[in-house]
């Protein structure tokens, strides 16, 4: 069993609200980040949790899709933030292909827009023990 949760972030044509609170709640130590053993990474391949946040445009779509083929097959995908999840406000407009659910599996929804930085780091912790789960079935 691996000791460190590798994240991978996938910014799917997000305002970059979430981002700026997934930043937050990353090097805001009262938020218990770092007490998860979760490390980010820059290799979608290595990923062991990836988080997407992003309406999903019809511009990020192919990149969404061909780094979604490249994470392994034990994974966690979160949905962060309202846009992911159902579109957000952009949801009717003609360039916006989401929700996330059309594409992949997701396994946690961190709702908001943006979510809180305890909300985040509350999705992670279900995200980290779904990942545990899937690893030792």
């Amino acid at each position: 069993m691996v000791d460190t949760m590798n994240v991978y972030r996938i910014n799917a044509g997000s305002c970059n609200g979430c981002d700026v609170e997934l930043l937050a709640s990353i090097l805001v130590p009262k938020f218990g980040f770092d007490t998860l053993h979760c490390t980010y990474t820059n290799t979608p391949e290595e990923a062991h949790i990836v988080i997407v946040t992003g309406s999903i445009t019809t511009r990020s779509k192919p990149f969404l899709e061909a780094t979604l083929k490249r994470l392994p097959p034990k994974k966690v995908v979160v949905a962060m933030g309202i846009c992911p999840i159902t579109g957000g406000v952009f949801r009717d407009s003609y360039s916006i292909e989401g929700p996330l659910d059309r594409f992949v599996d997701v396994d946690v929804n961190i709702a908001g827009c943006p979510p809180s930085p305890q909300s985040i780091v509350d999705g992670l912790i279900k995200a980290c023990a779904l990942w545990k789960e899937k690893v030792s079935a």
